[in-house]
């Protein structure tokens, strides 16, 4: 009797657990929720990274002022030569900038010298004063500005003489 009691509770209860494998039901993703912007609290508030100019050097040339290119001059003579120029860039010449002989005959002049300081957007005149050669003939003698790193810029310069 005692075990058909106990039957009879278990039967109450549910019984034993079943043996096998149990079904699952099948795997359904969340829907997706839907994409709402953030606002700012204050835009005042965004920091944005500040950036440095980028330095672009530039020289164009305008024009000889003195000693137009073919000029006949004397042997031994001095030649005081000036160029108009424009600082086309968007660094200022400060005197670290150079005008170096880049071709052809020094004539006398330092083969580097200042280059006049001027602003971004302003014209200057560039001085070099030459002698000329003793002998006759042609003679042409190129010049390039150089910023502050060493590096060439701008157009290139010219005296070009014939002495006679």
């Amino acid at each position: 009797m005692s075990l058909a009691l106990i039957l009879l509770i278990l039967a109450g209860c549910g019984g034993l657990p079943a043996r096998g494998t149990p079904t699952l039901a099948p795997f359904r993703p969340a829907p997706p929720l839907p994409a709402t912007p953030t606002p700012l609290t204050n835009p005042a508030d965004l920091v944005l990274p500040l950036s440095t100019p980028v330095c672009l050097d530039n020289l164009t040339f305008l024009s000889d002022v003195t000693i137009p290119d073919g000029t006949e001059v004397e042997p031994n003579s001095t030649l005081d030569k000036r160029w108009e120029v424009q600082n086309s860039g968007n660094c200022n010449w400060d005197e670290r900038y150079r005008l170096r002989l880049i071709a052809g005959p020094a004539m006398q002049a330092a083969e580097e010298q200042a280059l006049f300081p001027a602003r971004s957007g302003n014209k200057a005149i560039i001085q070099v004063v030459f002698q000329a050669p003793a002998e006759p003939g042609q003679y042409r003698s190129a010049w390039q500005a150089y910023n502050a790193e060493g590096q060439p810029f701008g157009d290139v310069i010219f005296i070009d003489i014939v002495v006679k």
